[in-house]
């Protein structure tokens, strides 16, 4: 064989062949691009959003081999190294245990000193029912798949999976990245709904400092928690369960090392194994499809309805106690933690520099990861 025949073969069986010839795949790598250029220059949530760029992009090499679904093969250990991951997504596995490590990394303090936080961790779910009757409605969707989709509208990617995976297992590829991705950018889509929906005035408001929360309260308040929402919803359990577990080794003082390894290694492995699985999820060829394309969208709009929810009622609770809440917290009532809560502390000092939210925000961020599970055990239930 000539040389020039070799270097034809080569060519002839390289990506950049496939590529030339598969646009879908194409187009997800120009997306991966945005969303690394995201992560690293804007810094939207780098730990997050970096593996899930990464992971797109990987999984959309033509011929790479780090993906494959395993009904695609005949050996799981065949389904490249980012398949073997994602036995952690479908099996639940991995959402579970990220629940336990932002258990860990959580104080419900502000929760407790705040109760009327709950309220608006609630009134920040209100996307995920718009989202649910919207999916239904377009009659594109089971009411299986539209519960699924709708919790996209919690900004919480573990029990977005964890639905998805026991309702519509089918869809939990593009309600993964969906959910992420989302909460990824909220520093970019959150903002804007902020301004709209408030004023000036209410945006300067500073509110008066939370009362001391004791240990005890601190150790009951997760176990209560784990009984109340388990016996009332049991299919919210397993999610449930771990995140308070995650709490309770944090607050209750003699479990230090369990806790430091929730909180730092545990979640550092898993956000990188979570993330790459979820990136690899989209590849063009499934992806780009008017159906996944409209869960995107949906999940989208549930988002901002979401944010809308909690803002809303921030406003009225601001008027019910003559200018003592400032409606910016509402917007963290979804339940990405601490990103929603950074991101109202940051438009509040924006508007009074001397503003600090964060500490009140944080009361709805934790509200609405209790509102998503007990959203997600809901939708378990019913359906």
């Amino acid at each position: 064989m000539s040389f020039s025949a070799i270097l034809s073969q080569i060519a002839a069986e390289s990506g950049f062949a496939a590529l030339a010839t598969n646009w879908q795949s194409g187009v997800m790598i120009l997306i991966s691009f945005v969303l690394i250029y995201l992560a690293i220059v804007k810094k939207f949530e780098p730990l997050l959003l970096l593996p899930i760029a990464f992971g797109m992009f990987l999984a959309n090499l033509p011929m790479s081999g780090v993906f494959s679904y395993f009904y695609e093969i005949e050996h799981w250990y065949d389904a490249g190294v980012i398949g073997v991951m994602y036995a952690g997504v479908k099996s639940s596995l991995f959402p579970c245990l990220m629940f336990l490590a932002v258990g860990a990394m959580t104080d419900f303090g502000p929760l407790m000193a705040n109760p009327i936080s709950l309220l608006l961790g609630a009134a920040a779910q209100l996307g995920i029912y718009c989202a649910f009757i919207f999916a239904n409605a377009t009659g594109m969707f089971t009411p299986q798949q539209a519960a699924a989709i709708g919790i996209i509208g919690g900004a919480d990617g573990p029990t977005a999976i964890y639905v998805a995976n026991n309702l519509a297992p089918e869809l939990v590829a593009p309600i993964a990245v969906a959910a992420y991705s989302y909460m990824a950018l909220i520093p970019m889509i959150q903002p804007p709904i902020m301004r709209a929906l408030t004023t000036k005035k209410e945006r300067v408001i500073k509110m008066a400092q939370l009362r001391k929360v004791s240990k005890t309260e601190k150790v009951i308040f997760p176990v209560f928690v784990t009984a109340f929402c388990s016996l009332l919803l049991p299919s919210v359990a397993p999610l449930l369960g771990m995140l308070m577990l995650g709490n309770l080794m944090r607050e209750c003082g003699v479990v230090e090392r369990l806790s430091d390894t929730a909180q730092n290694a545990l979640c550092n492995i898993i956000t990188i194994m979570l993330g790459l699985s979820v990136g690899a999820t989209a590849q063009g060829a499934i992806f780009l499809k008017p159906q996944t394309l409209a869960i995107i969208a949906m999940g989208l709009a549930a988002f901002c309805f979401s944010t809308v929810g909690g803002l809303l009622l921030g406003k009225v609770l601001c008027i019910v106690t003559k200018g003592k809440i400032n409606p910016l917290i509402g917007s963290a009532g979804v339940s990405a933690v601490p990103m929603a809560a950074r991101v109202a502390q940051l438009e509040g000092a924006k508007a009074n520099p001397t503003n600090f939210l964060l500490m009140h925000a944080m009361g709805p961020n934790v509200a609405g990861v209790i509102g998503s599970a007990v959203a997600a055990g809901f939708f378990l239930t019913v359906f």
